[in-house]
């Protein structure tokens, strides 16, 4: 399956399984503080055994056939939502696993990262999707402090739509793929002609300029 091939399927899987939440009168935050009139949800994944199959299927063909020659060969889920997908992966791949914090437990050893630390082993950093792209540094940033090489992070979601985020992953020399994205997302959406002009209309608006799209609504608001 190519990667436009692989995009469109997990675009409709989103769709079918209501990973795609509407409200245009309530706006949703983002991790990254925008507002937004959708919310991803990709923790819905895992409830649908089909779905969460044919997702980390195409999560390792994704690391087979686009991250070559860089193949990892040790898997790090992000904490929570990275976990599953992670686990899954590092199991059908015969690798190592393992997940990493976003900040230490104050009890126990009070440990960033959990399971074996395989120090100078080329990791993959497993998550389900990604706004802005901090989170992401924030994780590299905390599995390279314990002398795990890490410039490469996969995801099912890729908002792809916040330009500084791509500045950002570059500056700090990380890689994400992904499996599919907004734009393919809203395509898909178009062509099933089952969702309400209003809805499409506003979510192009976002598309086009969320940044300009959030602080409008956060001025209408009052936030």
């Amino acid at each position: 399956m190519s990667k436009i091939e692989r995009s469109k399927v997990t675009a409709r899987i989103l769709i079918e399984i209501g990973a795609i939440n509407f409200s245009l009168t309530s706006p949703f935050k983002l991790s990254s503080g925008f507002l937004s009139p959708s919310y991803i949800d990709c923790r819905k994944i895992i409830a649908y055994p089909l779905a969460f199959k044919s997702i980390t299927d195409m999560m390792i063909d994704t690391i087979k056939s686009d991250m070559a020659p860089q193949t990892p060969s040790y898997i790090i889920g992000g904490e929570t939502a990275g976990i599953p997908f992670a686990a899954v992966i590092a199991q059908k791949m015969g690798l190592p696993l393992s997940y990493v914090r976003k900040q230490p437990k104050n009890y126990g050893k009070n440990k960033l990262i959990e399971g074996e630390i395989l120090k100078g082993k080329n990791s993959l950093l497993v998550e389900d999707l990604m706004t802005d792209g901090k989170s992401k540094i924030n994780f590299v940033n905390n599995i390279r402090a314990h002398n795990i090489h890490c410039d490469l992070s996969l995801v099912v979601f890729k908002y792809n739509i916040f330009n500084d985020a791509t500045g950002d992953l570059e500056r700090n020399n990380i890689d994400v793929h992904h499996l599919t994205d907004w734009e393919d997302v809203y395509n898909e959406m178009c062509n099933m002609n089952k969702f309400d002009p209003t809805i499409l209309s506003e979510i192009r608006k976002f598309l086009d300029d969320p940044i300009t799209w959030s602080n409008i609504k956060k001025r209408s608001i009052k936030m």
